[in-house]
């Protein structure tokens, strides 16, 4: 950590995820978000990490819980915010919701809401690029519980035939939707499913933001040196239930708050105090930035209109037929 301003970089945008997501169960709580609600809370430092390692050509797929990644792949907290109201001015125009984010500017192809169902859908972009020749990757973020998923062995047997450039991110905090990972899979060190199928893998502490950019990093150079798949794991754990209609009866209030000791956020926020590359008075101004720009993407929001009723066929390419 050489670098002060790209550490507070790191900060900045984990403390921007950390805001975006309180203010959305607040405001979920309010009833101005509906339907269902994933929040990212204590995984921060997975999406800052990787992020770093992307470039803007790459492509991101990723789960229903993908606030995180739109964010710090360059959307617009406005337009997140707005697509959670069910607006017109949100990046699916309000269609999409807090599960179905899409962005072609950015190169972010969702938000799926299925287990899994990202897993082929980057194969068949790592196809394009390959046949195509060129240098980017795709980024495809699941978690554990869609190794579970015929989707995830199918893929990685093909990503490995055909050599796809595609970076296999595996989000393990460990309980999925509400199953402790080893009451629902016998080998629970997850590298050895992907290198079963030969493919390069590797685990990270996905609490330490450096660490994961450090993996990310080496993970990327390798897909895009020898145009080959690889898989990295990154341990990390949500401090807030798989959704907000979760009950969260299946772990213990004393579990939750000892992996809150390890909150990436308070913990690299440490490491740059001790480094003399924070201060309080830093912290205050990155603190009131945040507040600013979720305020405003809230007042955004709000004052964006609903999708004109006239609009509901729009985008939908089929035609009813003749009577």
């Amino acid at each position: 950590m050489s670098d002060p301003e790209h550490a507070l970089h790191l900060f900045h945008q984990m403390l921007r995820i950390r805001r975006l997501e309180e203010k959305s169960a607040e405001l979920y709580s309010a009833m101005k978000i509906r339907g269902f609600l994933h929040l990212y809370i204590g995984e921060e430092a997975v999406a800052v990490g990787v992020a770093q390692a992307l470039a803007p050509e790459d492509a991101v797929v990723a789960t229903y819980r993908e606030h995180a990644h739109a964010l710090v792949r360059g959307l617009p907290a406005k337009s997140i915010m707005a697509e959670m109201f069910g607006k017109q001015d949100g990046c699916c125009r309000g269609r999409g919701g807090s599960m179905h984010f899409f962005d072609i500017e950015t190169r972010l192809y969702g938000g799926n809401a299925i287990v899994g169902g990202g897993l082929p859908v980057a194969a068949g972009l790592g196809l394009a690029d390959k046949l195509q020749n060129n240098t980017r990757l795709t980024c495809c973020c699941f978690g554990e519980g869609a190794i579970a998923e015929g989707e995830f062995h199918e893929t990685m047997n093909l990503a490995v035939l055909w050599q796809l450039p595609v970076l296999f991110l595996c989000e393990n905090n460990l309980y999925a939707m509400g199953t402790a990972l080893e009451r629902s899979e016998s080998q629970t060190d997850l590298t050895q499913k992907a290198a079963s199928y030969g493919m390069r893998a590797a685990a990270v502490d996905g609490m330490e933001v450096l660490a994961v950019e450090a993996a990310a990093s080496e993970a990327a150079h390798f897909i895009r040196e020898k145009r080959a798949p690889c898989f990295l794991e990154c341990r990390t754990y949500r401090f807030r239930p798989h959704s907000m209609f979760d009950p969260e009866l299946y772990r213990s209030k004393e579990e939750v708050e000892t992996w809150k000791q390890r909150d990436p956020i308070l913990t690299f926020k440490t490491q740059l105090f001790d480094k003399g590359m924070l201060d309080e008075a830093r912290l205050d101004h990155l603190e009131q930035q945040v507040a600013a720009e979720i305020a405003e993407a809230v007042t955004f929001a709000e004052a964006s209109p609903l999708e004109p009723v006239d609009d509901l066929t729009r985008f939908v390419y089929s035609e009813r037929s003749p009577e």
